[in-house]
């Protein structure tokens, strides 16, 4: 599954209060600078999530500062999707949104199915049991497609 390393890579998925920005994070922290990385949702209705900030830290993943995003805002701001080599969607609804938005440009937009924790477990443990299983779906994925993170780079 490992393909060409890209020069920048668009995480997406529903709201990018969850899966998304710890895709984000957890990509900067494993290469670095060897990519641009950002992040961004179908909708921006909500904050970033909590949970996801707990677990990322546990892996030296700050996500505490993020700002949540969506395509509308992206393209607002000027960011051009044309301008990714990669788009990784981690929904099924961020996924069609991307295809729809890219679909006039040579661009590859890959599906990771990664579990939404949210809503998942009753008591703390349980929904922090729920999200760590969603961030080392993303470390799997991750690893398989890009390689194992760079070490001794300064991820800053």
């Amino acid at each position: 599954m490992t393909g060409d390393f890209p020069s920048s890579v668009l995480f997406c998925c529903d709201h990018n209060a969850t899966r998304s920005p710890m895709a984000e994070g957890l990509m900067k922290k494993f290469y670095g600078h060897s990519a641009y990385v950002q992040s961004a949702g179908v909708k921006n209705d909500l904050e970033i999530d909590g949970f996801a900030v707990t677990v990322c830290h546990e892996l030296g993943v700050e996500l505490q500062r993020h700002r949540v995003r969506s395509f509308d805002d992206m393209h607002q701001w000027g960011d051009d999707l044309s301008g990714f080599d990669l788009i990784v969607a981690l929904s099924p609804a961020s996924q069609r949104r991307a295809l729809d938005l890219t679909r006039h440009f040579h661009l590859d937009v890959e599906y990771w199915p990664i579990l939404d924790p949210t809503g998942l477990g009753e008591t703390r443990e349980a929904k922090l049991a729920s999200y760590r299983q969603a961030r080392d779906q993303i470390i799997e994925r991750m690893t398989a497609r890009f390689g194992p993170p760079i070490q001794g780079d300064d991820h800053g």
